[in-house]
């Protein structure tokens, strides 16, 4: 006989409750208050599978058995099972429970199994109840559920967990305060840690920000006594502060939490985050914990080094890392991020000598880890082939470089492997060669097409071939004639072939097609100051491009460049070294040198260009300037 789909519904419930009495048996020999998670988090958990019985064996011959044990240890060992507490009512109540829950009537399967887990006091139960309100979005129905839970088994974290976050979902958060307090002071000291973490990120959601912070500072008031959680207390309300857009509150938790425990991590990769040339005093609060402490976590210290690389302090970075290489050889990512920037110093045998220990260490990580972080080592190691092959073009060994590019086997990097190909033999004279090769590069999408295009211009302008370059651009911009990044290349190879009237009529147009394209006005102001002509007029299109963006520290190198073309050299001075000081380019360097030189503060001029060139030595604004002034830093 075909059972009805009524019965294969009673048949699929009645399996559901026969799991849930077997949880439930489980329970009661656990400790419903002792639950394995230290957070407030709510997980779905699976259902346990149902006990398979055992297969008959086969009779095996008899064996010398060990002497029978005593009848009490006997009894010890294997307790006789116990009588469950599920009667047949309960049972019932259960099955419709689930059943009105699957058939579309949530409110009465959600009322049957909460009345089932009050009588039973199953923790199990009260969870599936929260599980059944939840999914059909009754937040006040899964709160109900918690707190029944908890009036039920006052000593249930759990309960206490399902409560929390469902107020927190609720965003009720300003009832959370004692309910968190008492989850942290029950949760043991090891797993404060991974408690804190889980407290910023749950409470870092709430919509008025500021009482979140406010709420979880109330709730740690005890932690912030303890020296062992002091300092994780603390940057715990920094990063909710920070949150909310408090970032020198942030600041004062970082501070704070310092002091309490100098040697915790958590303060200062807080300030991390904060360190800017707005906020002078977070840098601190890293660099001390950083220095003389043997412990300090490598992984900040990584962080602080590329905080530094994009600030451009690359000697200090390189310090950071020298340290961190010495002390643990064993970690790559900091020799691939040395030889990084030893290769950018022109420190080519330094930086050959890192790079490759770089490969060493990757290459001998457990395949766990290396497919735990596949992505993070394939890119490493892209990054490592292609500055090896730049450090053997360099020394003109082409052959040496072709053999370090033929090593990228990651077809995400191929383009960009491809690309260096070209750029290779465009360096030994095969310009031909070169752009065929970029034109033979796939185009997947029309960002692809672009790309190519840009390279093969690349290509053009590295050779110096800026005729050619400029036809490029000119028959790709009069396809497009709305692009404005083409309108914009194309004007800067006019201004290489010294077209100035043509490259002022490509960026007028592009100030039509984009008032707000802030480069347009500072390329061309630049221009007139860098040729001292026309110089009230380039003061006036670089103040309309600082006017766009305030904070761009090249436009103000171009605001601070004319003002020196019109003597104004203390405006100068006071601009360049403001801009110098927020982004230490060489291009903006080589400026700020010239007007020191300028009025003799050669001593001065000298240490800024000597920086500079450890930034890039091949710049060409700074090139040209030490080599009108004749000057060899």
């Amino acid at each position: 006989m075909i059972p009805s789909p009524r019965r294969h519904r009673l048949a699929a419930a009645a399996s559901l409750v026969l799991l849930a009495c077997a949880a439930h048996v489980h329970a009661q020999s656990s400790d419903p208050a002792a639950p394995d998670s230290p957070a407030p988090i709510i997980e779905r958990s699976a259902p346990p599978k149902p006990a398979t019985p055992a297969s008959p064996q086969p009779a095996k011959p008899p064996t010398r058995t060990a002497p029978a044990k005593p009848a009490a240890a006997a009894a010890a060992a294997d307790p006789a099972p116990q009588p469950s507490a599920l009667s047949a009512d309960m049972f019932y109540e259960i099955l419709m429970g689930e059943l009105s829950a699957r058939s579309g009537d949530p409110g009465s399967g959600y009322q049957y199994v909460l009345d089932a887990a009050r009588r039973l006091r199953d923790g199990k139960l009260f969870q599936r109840a929260i599980e059944i309100a939840l999914q059909s979005r009754s937040g006040d129905a899964a709160l109900a559920a918690a707190r029944a839970w908890q009036d039920t088994v006052p000593n249930s974290r759990d309960a206490r967990r399902f409560e929390l976050q469902i107020l927190i979902l609720l965003n009720r958060i300003g009832d959370t305060t004692e309910l968190l307090r008492a989850e942290i002071a029950a949760s043991p000291q090891v797993e404060r840690p991974l408690l804190m973490a889980v407290i910023a990120r749950n409470y870092s959601r709430a919509t008025d920000k500021k009482l979140a912070a406010s709420v979880v500072e109330q709730a740690l008031v005890d932690e912030f006594k303890n020296p062992a959680t002091a300092g994780m207390a603390w940057a715990t309300v920094g990063r909710l502060r920070l949150n909310a857009g408090d970032n020198s509150g942030a600041l004062e938790a970082a501070r704070k939490g310092q002091q309490a425990d100098p040697a915790s991590d958590a303060p200062p990769a807080l300030a991390l985050e904060l360190i800017d040339p707005g906020q002078p005093l977070a840098e601190p609060i890293v660099t001390r914990y950083l220095a003389g402490n043997p412990k300090a976590s490598p992984e900040l210290r990584v962080a602080y080094s590329r905080v530094l690389v994009e600030n451009r302090r690359y000697a200090e970075a390189s310090s950071q890392l020298q340290s961190l290489t010495v002390a643990r050889p064993e970690l790559a990512e900091p020799w691939l991020l040395l030889g990084s920037l030893q290769a950018q110093a022109r420190q080519d045998a330094a930086a050959e000598t890192s790079l490759k220990r770089y490969l060493e260490l990757a290459s001998s990580q457990p395949a766990a880890a290396a497919q735990a972080e596949a992505g993070d080592r394939n890119r490493g190691v892209t990054q490592a082939y292609l500055l090896l092959s730049q450090l053997a073009e360099r020394r003109k060994d082409f052959t040496g470089a072709e053999r370090w590019l033929a090593r990228i086997d990651n077809t995400d990097d191929l383009v960009i492997a491809q690309t260096r190909r070209a750029g290779l033999l465009a360096r030994q004279g095969k310009l031909p060669q070169a752009r065929e090769l970029v034109r033979g590069l796939p185009e997947r999408t029309p960002e692809d097409k672009k790309q190519k295009f840009l390279a093969e211009v690349q290509l053009l302008r590295d050779a110096k071939q800026f005729q050619a370059a400029y036809d490029m651009l000119a028959q790709a911009s009069a396809a497009a004639p709305d692009d404005t990044d083409l309108v914009y290349d194309q004007a800067m190879m006019a201004e290489k072939l010294d077209r100035l009237d043509e490259m002022e009529r490509l960026l007028r147009r592009l100030m039509q097609l984009k008032p707000e394209n802030q480069n347009a006005y500072n390329a061309l102001g630049y221009s007139f100051a860098d040729r001292k002509i026309r110089l009230e007029e380039a003061r006036t299109l670089i103040q309309k491009a600082v006017q766009l963006a305030p904070e761009d520290p090249f436009i103000a190198d171009s605001l601070g460049w004319v003002e020196f073309r019109l003597g104004n050299t203390a405006e100068a001075i006071r601009i360049l070294e403001a801009a110098y000081k927020t982004r230490p380019d060489p291009e903006i360097g080589a400026h700020f040198g010239e007007v020191l030189w300028s009025i003799g503060q050669k001593d001065r001029a000298v240490t800024i260009w000597k920086e500079a060139l450890l930034s890039d030595a091949d710049n060409e604004t700074l090139q040209e300037t030490l080599k009108r002034l004749r000057v060899k830093p």
